[in-house]
């Protein structure tokens, strides 16, 4: 009875790959992963509004177009984001090169060879001892049969570092514009500090012509004199370092935007012209989708998930189809010539048997890997959940302190009134009113402090919330 080759390598197959399954290096015994941190167990609630959740463009709301034109423009060429943006270049093609390991392999090989044959090995004569050429022309293939996952999970780990990549990208997008806003504001607090310091300045000139023309007409000595002209000095060192203040932020402002060493040309922002924006009373239940740092640590997670999967499935055979037909001979002028030609055809099984622990150390190293990524996502939810309720909190303490402080400084203003009417009619001291005009100048600076503050943990919370980003995560995170 005449046996069918086709059966017969079939059957080869299977007898090796049983062969394989009973005869490979078995894996270790690991722990559970520890659970990834969830909405509930992060004390957030499924019915909280997402009212007041920033768009992609939140710094807009604000309704500034020169801050508008330095977020896009700091977007469009600072460094930081082309180093992100490298970053997810790289996954993109450690992806490609992972897919490839999928696809059926083909080479194309020559190879052309002139060499002495040795007399007293395996060669007959008339070749034995001659000096000829050899060549070989052939095409080689073969495939991976990853009958046990290993190739796929390898490439989910891929696609997983470039989701993590991405999501990477657009946090360094959300800092990059927070960090623009936080400091054009800053800039806006600066220059209402210098017009109080001008201010200042004129005020005490002021003073010191009153007490002039008082010593003139013998109303006051020349101690009260001095201690006016005293005053003089410091209000304007106060310009200085607040000019100094300035500039150096103009050209931090000016480095982000990628135009270092070249001055902006801005016109002073005035805090009373800026915008407030809405913002939630509450932690947002889908904030787990909202931030890009999240989700990066989640793909990272799922990353090493699917590293550990493929650390495991090493433990099992490769098996390979391989494949290769060309031509071969001795003496280069017969490589072509009928009968030099060749081809095969077969699997191939490769199989752990003693490998001196390095499986074990490998899925023991990943398993590591899988439980730092877990840890580090939940260390990165909880600072999440943390950072937007102490903005909120920041938000709705500083409104409260701008009511007091507007009631304090109108309070100060009447004082100084008085006392400089008082003084006028000499009724009072010069010290009075020096005393009453330093309260005002304190609650002015405090007013300007509290308005650049509640600007500064708007842009903070903005940031907190994730900046407008919505990225797709590996299953449900954002909602379990």
């Amino acid at each position: 009875m005449k046996r069918d080759p086709a059966r017969l390598g079939l059957a080869a197959v299977f007898a090796l790959l049983a062969l394989g399954l009973s005869a490979c290096a078995s894996p270790p015994d690991l722990a559970t992963p520890a659970p990834l941190r969830d909405a509930p167990s992060l004390g957030l609630s499924a019915d909280a509004a997402a009212a007041g959740m920033p768009g992609a463009q939140w710094w807009r709301e604000f309704g500034d177009e020169q801050l508008n034109t330095l977020v896009e423009q700091a977007l469009a060429s600072n460094p930081s984001l082309q180093i992100a943006q490298a970053r997810l270049a790289r996954a993109q093609a450690g992806v490609g090169l992972t897919q490839a390991a999928n696809a059926p392999q083909l080479t194309a090989g020559i190879d052309a060879t002139r060499q002495k044959f040795t007399a007293k090995g395996m060669i007959p004569p008339p070749l034995a001892g001659s000096v000829n050429e050899t060549g070989t022309a052939q095409l080689t293939g073969s495939w991976e049969l990853d009958f046990f996952g290993k190739n796929r999970a390898a490439l989910a780990a891929a696609l997983g570092n470039e989701r993590a990549a991405q999501a990477d990208a657009a946090a360094a997008r959300t800092l990059l514009a927070s960090t623009v806003a936080r400091s054009y504001f800053q800039l806006a607090r600066l220059h209402d500090l210098l017009a109080v310091a001008q201010a200042q300045l004129a005020q005490r000139t002021q003073v010191l012509r009153l007490v002039q023309n008082r010593v003139n007409a013998g109303l006051d000595t020349r101690l009260e004199l001095r201690q006016s002209e005293a005053t003089l000095p410091d209000a304007r060192l106060q310009i200085e370092i607040l000019q100094e203040q300035r500039a150096l932020l103009s050209n931090a402002l000016a480095a982000l935007t990628g135009e270092p060493n070249r001055p902006l040309a801005l016109y002073p922002p005035a805090h009373s012209a800026i915008k407030n924006i809405s913002i939630p009373e509450t932690v947002p239940v889908d904030l787990l989708g909202r931030r890009a740092d999240i989700a990066a640590a989640r793909w990272r997670v799922e990353a090493a998930s699917q590293d550990t999967a493929s650390a495991r499935s090493q433990f099992y055979p490769n098996v390979n189809l391989v494949a290769f037909a060309g031509f071969s001979s001795i003496g280069l002028d017969r490589l072509l010539g009928a009968g030099s030609e060749q081809w095969g055809v077969g699997p191939a099984l490769r199989l752990p048997l003693f490998d001196g622990g390095r499986l074990r150390a490998n899925l023991r190293a990943k398993a590591a890997e899988l439980e730092a990524a877990i840890a580090s996502y939940n260390a990165t939810v909880i600072e999440a959940v943390r950072e937007v309720a102490d903005q909120l909190t920041s938000i709705q303490a500083v409104t409260r302190q701008q009511a007091e402080q507007r009631a304090a400084q109108d309070s100060a203003e009447q004082a100084y009134a008085i006392a400089t009417r008082r003084y006028e009619a000499g009724l009072g001291n010069l010290l009075q009113v020096l005393a009453a005009e330093t309260a005002v100048l304190g609650q002015r600076r405090q007013g300007v402090d509290l308005t650049a503050r509640a600007l500064d943990t708007q842009v903070a919370l903005m940031r907190a919330l994730g900046g407008g980003y919505l990225g797709e995560l590996p299953g449900a995170t954002a909602h379990h």
